[in-house]
């Protein structure tokens, strides 16, 4: 088996304009743009950029749940890419998603009980009896009482709905999961508690996580690499506490200045970008990020930078700026 558990090379995911009935589209949507990254067995990838970067595409290609436009996925060592709905039935046995919104990602219309158990039914894993105990086993393990299972969404709070959904992520034994901002839509007081539930099911059950986020502090929390996304790209890849430490891209750089310092009394020095971020239909030329940044120069805007590794191990940028 691959060391890798997950692989993704050149991904790319275009979503055509459609400028009306009985014209053709000329122009696409650039969501996910030539994109590679890998996840280790048990590890944690955080993906992280701002609103719009492509992040929650690139997770829903990667599950198959969005048809890639070129590139190429693999599983354990397998090619997924040209799966059919089929083939990916066994694959998605393994491969499971908690979604952004508790609210939205639960049906308001039926019981804990039965949302639990409709992928055990599909899969075959759980009739009758059984199928009582393996969903009051769940939710145990994500610190809700068996009687949760005869109750409906609307009836638990929202720390208890993504709890619901990370109850449903497991149900099928994954070996990765990809969590799309899973704690965005919760308080504060509540995101730890679930980071923390996450990180003890990892270590329990060996999951691997790719962890969707806008929020740098969340990911600096529970992932072992991070990977910086920007309008479809990759532009800075390392392991957290390298990243961390000396964040090289200026995007990332920025990203971790907004990073809000709970002493009122010390004062941080802002990196703040100017600009806004341009359209994804038709992205720069060149460095994509040299539009909003203070350090472009000449090849800047004529040639794009690829991700190569810089100073550390495992430590890769893209960027025309010698580090």
């Amino acid at each position: 088996m691959s060391e890798k558990l997950l692989e993704v090379k050149s991904l790319k995911k275009l979503f055509p304009v459609k400028p009306g009935f009985f014209f053709k589209s000329k122009d696409h949507v650039h969501a996910v743009d030539g994109v590679s990254l890998s996840v280790k067995p048990g590890r944690t990838l955080g993906l992280v950029g701002e609103s719009g970067c492509g992040k929650t595409t690139m997770g829903k290609t990667i599950l198959k749940l969005i048809e890639p436009t070129d590139g190429q996925i693999f599983f354990k060592g397998e090619n997924i890419t040209g799966y059919t709905r089929q083939e990916m039935k066994k694959v998605r046995r393994q491969m499971q998603m908690i979604f952004q919104d508790p609210f939205s990602s639960l049906n308001p219309r039926h019981t804990i009980g039965s949302i639990l158990a409709a992928p055990l039914e599909i899969h075959g894993l759980a009739d009758g009896k059984n199928m009582e105990d393996k969903i009051s086993g769940f939710l145990k393990k994500v610190g809700l009482s068996s009687e949760a299972m005869r109750r409906y969404p609307h009836e638990f709070s929202g720390g208890q709905r993504q709890r619901i959904g990370i109850a449903r992520a497991l149900a099928l034994y994954p070996e990765l999961i990809i969590a799309d901002e899973p704690v965005s839509a919760l308080d504060v007081s509540i995101q730890a508690q679930i980071l923390n539930l996450m990180k003890d099911l990892q270590e329990e059950l060996g999951l691997a996580y790719i962890i969707i986020a806008h929020d740098l502090s969340v990911v600096s929390y529970i992932s072992d690499e991070i990977a910086v996304m920007y309008l479809g790209k990759i532009v800075e890849k390392a392991l957290s506490t390298d990243f961390y430490a000396e964040p090289l891209h200026p995007y990332s750089r920025a990203l971790i200045s907004a990073i809000p310092v709970l002493d009122p009394d010390f004062k941080k020095k802002r990196f703040i970008l100017k600009g806004d971020v341009p359209s994804p239909i038709n992205p720069p030329s060149g460095c994509r990020f040299h539009p909003r940044c203070p350090y472009r120069f000449e090849p800047c805007d004529k040639s794009e930078p690829y991700l190569e590794q810089v100073g550390k191990e495992n430590h890769f940028v893209a960027c025309h700026l010698k580090f």
